[in-house]
Formats: C-alpha cells, sequence, structure tokens
C-alpha cells in the first residue's frame, strides 16, 4: 500500500482489524481475532481482503501494516559496513535510543518530540486516514545508528508537504550515513508526489543547519523565541528542501 493512498474498507469487521494492528504497530494474528471478537470465518475472509489489497501483511503469524517504502540497501564507508532500509516495528526499542543519544548531545526539539510521540504510541508506523509517519533506518551488525522520519499528513491540504528529522549517532558520524539517509527520505518523498519538505530546529543547532544547507535546505523562516533551553528562549529556524 501507498502512504498517499487512505485505507478504506470492504466491510466494518475489516475496518476494525486493519485498525487494531495500526494502533499497535504488530500484533498476533490469534490476538486480533480475540480482540475483534469476530467468527472465525468472518475474521479469516476480512484479513484476507485486507492482505490482499495490500493493507496489512502477515509475517508467521504476526500482522502488520503493509506499506510500499523500499529495499535494503547496503554500503561501506572506511572500517563501517552499514544499511539503510525501512525500520520494522522490531527497531523500536533502538529508534528510540539512538534518538535519544543524538538529542543528549544536540538541541533537536522535533527529533524529542518524535521519540516520546513513539513511547506513547508504541507503534514506528503510522497509517490511517489523519496522518503517516514513516522512519528509514540506518544500522550497523543489526544495530540501529541513524534514523531520517517523515511525517505525512493525510489532510488534502497538507498532502504534498511533509516534515523530515535525522540523525546518527555520535560514535558513528563522519561515515556519509547522514547524508544516505537524507538522500534515501528525501528520493522517497519526491517519488511520492510530495513538492516541499521542513525541518525545524533551534538556532543553537549549529551542525545541523550547515548540514542541511550543504544539502540543499533553505531557511523560510525564523520564529522569535519559539523554545526555552535550559531557561533561555531561543528562536527556531525552519528550513525547506524543494522538489
Amino acid at each position: 500500500m501507498e502512504t498517499s493512498e487512505r485505507p478504506t474498507f470492504e466491510t466494518e469487521a475489516g475496518e476494525e482489524i486493519y485498525q487494531y494492528v495500526e494502533r499497535h504497530g504488530t500484533a498476533a494474528r490469534h490476538r486480533v481475532r480475540e480482540v475483534t471478537s469476530l467468527p472465525p470465518e468472518e475474521f479469516s475472509e476480512a484479513l484476507e481482503q485486507l492482505e490482499s489489497r495490500g493493507y496489512l501483511e502477515d509475517d508467521g503469524g504476526t500482522l502488520q501494516v503493509a506499506l510500499d517504502v523500499g529495499s535494503v540497501e547496503s554500503y561501506t564507508a572506511g572500517d563501517v559496513e552499514y544499511t539503510i532500509r525501512p525500520a520494522k516495528q522490531s527497531d523500536f526499542d533502538g529508534l528510540i535510543d539512538t534518538i535519544r543519544d543524538v538529542t543528549a548531545k544536540d538541541t533537536y526539539v522535533v527529533a524529542e518530540s518524535i521519540a516520546e510521540q513513539l513511547l506513547y504510541e508504541d507503534a514506528v508506523t503510522r497509517h490511517n486516514s489523519v496522518e503517516s509517519r514513516v522512519f528509514f533506518v540506518a544500522t550497523v551488525d543489526g544495530d540501529v545508528v541513524g534514523w531520517a522520519h517523515l511525517d505525512l499528513p493525510q489532510v488534502d491540504k497538507l498532502q504534498s508537504t511533509a516534515q523530515l528529522t535525522v540523525g546518527v549517532r555520535g560514535d558513528y558520524q563522519d561515515n556519509g550515513i547522514g547524508s544516505r539517509l537524507l538522500e534515501r527520505a528525501l528520493d522517497w518523498a519526491e517519488a511520492n508526489g510530495y513538492r516541499k519538505v521542513y525541518n525545524s530546529v533551534p538556532t543553537t543547532n549549529d551542525e545541523a543547519i550547515v548540514f542541511l544547507e550543504d544539502h540543499g535546505w533553505e531557511t523560510e523562516g525564523v520564529r522569535k523565541d519559539h523554545y526555552t533551553i535550559d531557561g533561555d528562549h531561543v528562536d527556531e529556524v525552519m528550513l525547506a528542501y524543494t522538489f
């Protein structure tokens, strides 16, 4: 299923199954059947319809939202071998730890809020009639060391723009991983019809601003005293990348 496609349902049973799985990130097939209290035949028929339409996929009895966000890519930088791929629910803990590692060093308020949202919702990927969220991760030996996140509103007037965050653990910076993650997210956004992507950071995060500017981003606005950091009021810089 493409993230630009709003999910629609042929039956109430299908909608109930999808909404449960989407809210929880992943869910055991038997657990979904128990919670929805659907007769076995009706449950199986509704689930089969969701799978055939590309809404859900069944991985050995574990159901998850099926979003088409690309393949696994492998890279080498010096002694570091890493992959960039779509994130999975199993990356949840690694994503949280990586975002916290990055935001502990440099103030990145939007990324901090993403981590809190993940913890609150307990789901990596979201796709419903209101919002979509996708992550790409960089991994080394299976461990998450970086991420790129796209927040994709489903409201018609906002559907052509997206918000992006990106970050790499300090120990793995200067290997081109951040650039690869940024490129992967932008390529995906452009291929899916988005015309502009935004990223907002405090003016004190010079490293992030320079990184984005070096990759073709431009400042579109400044919100005065938008953040309160360590007791001081700090401006927010809104940068944008236009396709």
